[in-house]
């Protein structure tokens, strides 16, 4: 606490506070409660033009600190006083007596930011605030031990306990004799609170001491801690136990390892709420889809053992398993459309459990604690086309399931022969990775890999792999492309038993003879961007794109009646209604593009107008010969291959803000094909331009 009060009424530690003054203060008889209430006067650090156009230099906060020395507890209470009726600001510390070792001071932060207006700032506002509040987070542990330190200069290194006055001793004769540790049996449930939560546990004894065991099991084997989980705290050896033994009494079914617990800790720093929370939603999701059998009981299909261009390759200098990915050698798009989502995430989860399988095969090899693998991948031919935007999607969604189900298991990402496009897909992928797992990210660019720390600081030069100018033969699969012949439709790749997810990113349709397929899209803002991406699986199909100011009737599946044929899992739905007329009800926007059976199409349309967007996938008759009323030989061979007048198509389609298009609109482009250009007029709403690219 005389740390702690030595940062009043300012702090050279932390510039922005550039002065506080007391408005109120309390203390009651014995000394025991003292409240003090302080006018704080932060220099906020923002934009220069922000503060004139707030009219402001500094603002103000009010901050109440509450000590109770018989409960050995302090309170700290804090809110904004400027802007108040713009943003509200509140934030709460408390510094308390470890329940297990009265020489320990735990330390808990939470806050909350809601912004109602600040003059059309409000992102950059928050993003100011949420800057500030984590730089507070970073320096608070260094700014008490910095006083701590300065009182130990002064030669003060003890200060004596608070005790009640005479009168009062006999009352509460035990009010200050030393607590008996509780055992560490169950974790407490403590009320969730909203906004960034922080947790320190801070060491104020002169030498630090190890808790009191409550019970035999309340330590753990100081071989065992060294042999399998590594260096940990008395503290963390604590929370490893507590979330083990609520495990024990409360989760049916098997409990995991310590080692995998211990992760959870980490991730969470060593917060055992938190922890406590993703490791039942992980335990609840691995039983759920059956994950600790899938090595045993799942082969994967030979599309990926030939085109995924990825597997282990021996270990690294710390004894982590290496596993190699050649993701400019990858063709995403082939793999999605030939294997489709969930057999990809079914796979990245085997190589994540295979790894788990290797940590513990080298932990007993090594003779030390090993529990996470260094993944080096070549990004070595890595260009737009590794850019597809469902492609990505797929991407982001399996980051997803890893990051919460697999935490702590990167040591380290070795991403060599970085591209000059590889920003672009950092800046995609980026914000879905933790930023614990973003500080392992080790990138270089070029040759850079083969200089001074580069890759001989991590590998030994004997197992660099031969593609990287090694001499160790790699078996990882070169990858290519996909041959076209393996995709599969949507209904295909729905009926497949793996139903890890539940949602697929291409929508398959039926096209008849009189009967088109159409999908509305409506658009609030002009020069927002359709885009689209289809494959035509059979026939011959015309695609065309319309406009209307009004919504046209709910969507109403054809029967099929005329054509007497049905349609099995197939999607047909008409929306221009037979009474409304080219010109006057709809308009087309774009000239009508002809489209052979076996092409992929991406492509994309700047919206002139708001309103109702209609794309529409419509049968292709073929034409007559013109010197003649015979049909020509290729006509005849062609109308064969399309049995009843039916065609199929596989698509997907996305609205996106022009000012989001200009940044990643090389997004479309097909494995094969070109991308889509997007004109210089997408930001203007005057102009409206489309792109489509055909592959053969």
């Amino acid at each position: 606490l005389q740390a702690y009060e030595r940062r009043f009424p300012t702090c050279p530690l932390i510039p922005m506070f550039v002065a506080s003054d007391t408005v109120n203060e309390y203390k009651s008889e014995d000394e025991a409660i003292h409240v003090i209430e302080r006018r704080c006067k932060l220099d906020i650090d923002a934009p220069r033009l922000l503060k004139k156009i707030a009219g402001v230099d500094y603002v103000y906060f009010v901050q109440k600190n509450s000590l109770n020395r018989r409960e050995r507890t302090l309170h700290i209470e804090a809110y904004n006083e400027t802007f108040s009726n713009r943003v509200i600001i509140n934030e709460h510390c408390c510094y308390t007596v470890h329940p297990e070792n009265e020489d320990w001071t735990c330390f808990e932060q939470s806050a909350s930011l809601d912004i109602k207006s600040f003059f059309g700032f409000e992102s950059t506002v928050e993003k100011i605030a949420m800057k500030q509040y984590t730089s507070n987070i970073k320096k608070g542990k260094e700014i008490i031990e910095y006083y701590l330190k300065q009182l130990e200069e002064e030669g003060i290194t003890f200060v004596p306990r608070w005790t009640p006055p005479v009168a009062c001793k006999l009352e509460s004769s035990t009010s200050h004799t030393r607590r008996p540790v509780s055992p560490a049996i169950n974790i407490p449930d403590s009320a969730t609170k909203e906004g960034l939560n922080n947790k320190e546990i801070l060491n104020t004894s002169s030498s630090p001491s190890e808790p009191t065991a409550g019970t035999p099991d309340d330590k753990l084997d100081a071989d065992y801690i060294k042999r399998y989980l590594g260096d940990l705290t008395p503290m963390q050896e604590s929370c490893l136990i507590r979330l083990r033994q609520w495990l024990q009494e409360t989760h049916k079914g098997k409990i995991p390892k310590d080692e995998h617990i211990l992760r959870f800790l980490r991730a969470r720093d060593f917060n055992i709420d938190k922890a406590r929370e993703i490791l039942c939603q992980s335990l609840t999701w691995r039983k759920q889809h059956q994950v600790d059998y899938i090595l045993d009981t799942w082969n994967p299909p030979q599309v990926l053992q030939d085109y995924y261009a990825g597997g282990w390759h021996h270990h690294d200098k710390d004894g982590r398993p290496l596993y190699v990915l050649r993701l400019g050698q990858m063709d995403t798009k082939g793999l999605v459309r030939a294997l489709g989502e969930e057999a990809l995430l079914r796979y990245v989860l085997s190589i994540n459990e295979e790894g788990l399988r290797r940590c513990e095969e080298n932990t007993k090899v090594f003779g030390r604690p090993i529990s996470s693998w260094t993944c080096l991948v070549d990004l070595e031919g890595l260009n737009m086309r590794h850019l597809w935007r469902p492609g990505v999607k797929a991407l982001l969604r399996i980051i997803e399931v890893v990051e919460a189900n697999y935490p702590e298991t990167l040591g380290r990402l070795l991403i060599l022969r970085a591209p000059r496009v590889f920003p672009v897909l950092w800046t995609l992928v980026s914000p879905f990775i933790d930023d614990n797992t973003r500080k392992k990210f080790l990138i270089y660019a070029g040759n850079d890999y083969q200089g001074p720390g580069g890759l001989l600081d991590y590998i030994d030069k004997e197992i660099i792999p031969d593609f990287l100018g090694g001499e160790c033969m790699c078996e990882v699969p070169e990858g290519g492309l996909v041959p076209k012949s393996l995709y599969r439709t949507a209904e295909e790749l729905e009926n497949e038993d793996i139903k890890l997810w539940t949602e697929t990113i291409y929508q398959s349709a039926s096209v008849f003879k009189g009967a088109p397929h159409e999908v509305l899209i409506q658009i609030v803002d002009a020069s927002s961007v359709i885009t689209w991406d289809f494959d035509v699986c059979k026939g011959d199909i015309v695609f065309n794109i319309f406009h209307s100011k009004r919504a046209p009737q709910p969507p109403k599946k054809d029967s099929l009646g005329a054509h007497s044929i049905t349609s099995p899992g197939g999607n047909n739905v008409q929306l221009i209604d037979k009474v409304w007329q080219l010109g006057r009800d709809y308009s087309m926007v774009e000239s009508p593009l002809i489209c052979k059976e076996g092409e992929s199409v991406q492509g994309s349309h700047v919206t002139r107008w708001p309103g109702f967007y209609i794309l529409q996938w419509k049968f292709h008759s073929m034409p007559a010969c013109a010197a003649t009323n015979l049909p020509r030989v290729d006509d005849v061979l062609a109308s064969l291959q399309v049995s009843s007048h039916k065609c199929k198509v596989m698509y997907y389609t996305e609205v996106i803000g022009s000012e989001d298009f200009r940044g990643s609109m090389t997004s479309l482009e097909s494995s094969h094909s070109g991308f889509s250009q997007l004109s210089a007029a997408t930001t203007s709403s005057s102009q409206s331009h489309s792109s489509s690219m055909i592959s053969r």
